[in-house]
């Protein structure tokens, strides 16, 4: 659950806030559908009002990584033609071009692709009764690789939402909706919401345990599972063949899942109690994404018992405010919920190390940190 040092980064009023960085891609034409079904790593709804989220995947069966995450809206184009409009993040990367690169699978499909990242915005809402009044308790489907998959109820209305330009953001519990919104404008809700900075969704998605764009879920890096997209509904892993399911599926079924992201507290290495109520979160500002986390061993004075050195590291992801998400090996999690370990992570040009403390966001599936 939430730690008590961080509750006061909660925003407690309904809340609306723009997302940076964003750009789109409409999808129409005949075989919108199925082209989309053989790029994205989710089951694409037959009804094209329908919204959702998934991923695309590197085309390597050998890597099988994540190139972009992506929100997929219901869409009418002018010509009042449906299809599907695709939200991904634009930062520079090391993904390949979205338009080019979608252009390279449509062959001969009936499909058209068009730029319309100059037409959208988009923004987020989270924390009104209109929120919270769709959300469902969450039931769960659990492999034993350590993939955990969102069971929808299908006699249900579909859960991420129809209705026009507005989704459900079911990646999270209490995560709100996004508004897509014409470039420029503002969404109605700035009527009865507090109007944030972009800087409060980010808050608000680190406090969540909730990764989005290209500095949480790195492109040609980072793997599903690992990134949560599992957890977040954006796989399906009993769908036909699409671009990079090969080690995604053979993962799910005969692998195991190391690493996961979690969110973390930064604060002084000599911190004892970092949970403490009168605590408060402590981090330099504009701390640079992809450090090393380290796991170092704990030792009291009279153990002397010989232990390996923990193996590997893991890295910090987006952060602000003394908070922020971290890919973090599983075997270091367990080690430092049983004291045997605790993260460090060296920032700055000192290398001025600091304690990092993890918890897990209190809608995750209990089994999921037991296993851990």
């Amino acid at each position: 659950m939430l730690p008590p040092a961080v509750r006061a980064l909660v925003r407690n009023t309904p809340t609306v806030a723009p997302i940076p960085n964003r750009a789109f891609l409409s999808v129409t034409g005949s075989h919108a559908t199925e082209f989309l079904n053989g790029v994205i790593a989710a089951a694409v709804p037959q009804s094209k009002h329908d919204h959702f989220f998934s991923a695309i995947l590197h085309p390597q069966a050998s890597l099988g990584r994540v190139l972009y995450d992506v929100f997929l809206y219901g869409y009418t184009d002018p010509a009042g033609v449906d299809g599907y409009l695709i939200e991904y993040d634009a930062s520079p990367s090391e993904a390949p071009p979205f338009l080019p690169m979608l252009k390279r699978y449509v062959l001969r499909s009936k499909v058209k692709l068009r730029d319309l990242s100059n037409d959208y915005d988009v923004w987020a809402s989270w924390g009104s009764e209109r929120e919270k009044s769709w959300e469902t308790e969450r039931v769960w489907n659990h492999a034993r690789s350590g993939a955990i998959e969102p069971v929808w109820n299908p006699e249900a209305e579909w859960p991420w939402g129809s209705t026009l330009g507005v989704l459900r953001d079911r990646r999270a519990v209490r995560m709100g909706h996004r508004l897509l919104v014409k470039k420029g404008d503002h969404p109605q809700e700035v009527s009865t919401h507090d109007v944030a900075p972009a800087d409060a969704y980010l808050l608000h998605r680190i406090l969540n345990g909730v990764p989005e764009g290209v500095i949480d879920i790195q492109p040609t890096h980072a793997f599903p599972m690992d990134s949560n997209l599992d957890i977040m509904g954006g796989l399906d892993f009993r769908k036909g063949c699409y671009v990079g399911q090969e080690l995604t599926v053979r993962t799910y079924h005969t692998g195991i899942i190391r690493k996961r992201i979690l969110p973390v507290l930064l604060h002084s290495q000599y911190e004892k109690s970092p949970f403490k109520p009168e605590f408060s979160p402590t981090a330099p500002s504009n701390i640079p994404a992809h450090l090393d986390i380290r796991a170092q061993l704990i030792r009291t004075q009279n153990d002397d018992t010989p232990r390996p050195r923990p193996r590997g590291t893991g890295k910090l992801l987006s952060s602000t405010q003394g908070v922020g998400l971290a890919l973090l090996r599983l075997e270091h999690v367990d080690a430092v919920e049983k004291g045997e370990a605790k993260f460090e992570v060296d920032v700055g040009d000192e290398k001025t190390p600091l304690g990092l403390t993890h918890w897990w966001p209190n809608w995750w599936p209990m089994s999921a940190q037991e296993s851990s």
